[in-house]
């Protein structure tokens, strides 16, 4: 993966908690790899008749990120996002929702290090999932975006890989 901030998970031996950590931030990186090299016009194009873009499905993580780690698990009311979160208005870049991307990533990384085990609990008012299964829930969720972004990207460019 050509990104640094989040690298492919090695063979080592880890514990759970680093285990989900870096399969969570792998796949982060391969969508933020999606994008690498396109410019605003093609990031926001869509290809498919929902109107899915890969730049739509950077925002909806970025929405998804905070979501699930800062307002469920932390318990923090945070502003809505403006707009459609699949639809990037026009006057948001690559660079300015990649941006934007990496800050909510960062601040999920902070929440989850600041949990004392995967067995605590979320404060939101109603919703009360483990940080293990807020974890889990972000592996697949991201995952099966990227499974989406796979196929936008080949549609686009011809561009294939993780």
């Amino acid at each position: 993966m050509a990104d640094k901030e989040f690298p492919e998970p090695g063979f080592e031996p880890t514990d759970e908690r680093q285990s989900l950590g870096q399969w969570l931030d792998y796949h982060r990186g391969v969508l933020v790899w999606k994008l690498d090299g396109l410019s605003d016009d093609d990031a926001r194009r869509s290809m498919v008749p929902s109107g899915t873009s890969l730049l739509g499905l950077v925002k909806h993580l970025t929405d998804v990120e905070r979501w699930w780690f800062q307002e469920v698990f932390a318990g923090r009311d945070l502003p809505e996002l403006e707009g459609d979160q699949f639809q990037p208005r026009l006057d948001e870049s690559v660079a300015e929702l990649v941006a934007a991307y990496r800050e909510a990533c960062a601040e999920s990384r902070r929440v989850a290090a600041g949990a004392g085990s995967l067995d605590e609990v979320a404060r939101h008012r109603q919703r009360k999932p483990t940080l293990r299964w807020v974890m889990v829930h972000m592996i697949e969720e991201t995952a099966r975006h990227n499974g989406h972004a796979d196929i936008l990207r080949e549609l686009l460019d011809g561009t294939i890989g993780d």
